[in-house]
């Protein structure tokens, strides 16, 4: 894809949704962590439907130490791979309080030193929680980087570096989201929705199809 239509990729993206967002539930960067370790080969909405139960009851490191492992699976047990997902968060909220003040910390080698915490999360939390300018790379930013021709790489850490170097400055602060969502929404795996998409014309695809729905 040329500069100038990625710029466009972009800018329509922008046009359509000037401020994106997690779909993830949170209030504090705590939360946000919580939401992203849980969210792992899990939908946004599993994991917002266990938050939703357990934050009232603990959000914080001290309070979810507190509920132990066995009471932290309580609530999250409709999540998949929960029981390593506890051992993780249990593990976290630990380095939390004896290395951070129970304070999430703002730079990656930090984040990335936390149980189950890897390259992706941490990019999450600090765009997300931090404002950095950082892209987490899952499997619909993926897609969408290969597929459009936007980033194309053969694994999750090249499209990364590709997005990093050819998103356009002013775009690179919401590309995370923007990305994700369409992604989810039109870009789809099996059935994207090309006839309804926006940037449809910028497009690389070869084997559009004509759905909108």
């Amino acid at each position: 894809m040329k500069p100038a239509d990625r710029h466009e990729f972009f800018r329509r993206l922008r046009e359509l949704n000037p401020k994106p967002t997690t779909e993830l539930e949170y209030r504090t960067p705590f939360e946000l962590l919580v939401a992203v370790m849980l969210s792992a080969q899990a939908t946004d909405v599993g994991v917002n439907k266990a938050t939703r139960r357990l934050f009232p009851v603990a959000n914080t490191p001290a309070g979810i130490l507190a509920l132990g492992e066995a009471g932290l699976k309580a609530y999250i047990n409709t999540i998949g791979l929960y029981n390593a997902k506890a051992a993780n968060l249990i593990a976290t909220c630990r380095l939390l309080l004896e290395r951070h003040g129970g304070e999430v910390p703002r730079d990656r080698e930090s984040l990335e030193a936390l149980p189950g915490v890897g390259r992706k999360t941490a990019n999450v939390v600090l765009n997300t929680a931090f404002g950095e300018p950082t892209i987490a790379v899952d499997t619909h930013i993926f897609r969408v980087s290969n597929r459009t021709g936007l980033a194309p790489g053969k694994t999750v850490d090249a499209v990364e570096k590709k997005l990093l170097k050819v998103v356009p400055a002013e775009f690179k602060q919401d590309a995370h989201h923007w990305l994700i969502l369409h992604g989810r929404y039109t870009c789809k795996a099996r059935k994207p929705l090309c006839g309804a998409c926006p940037v449809r014309d910028l497009c690389r695809y070869r084997d559009k199809t004509s759905a909108t729905a």
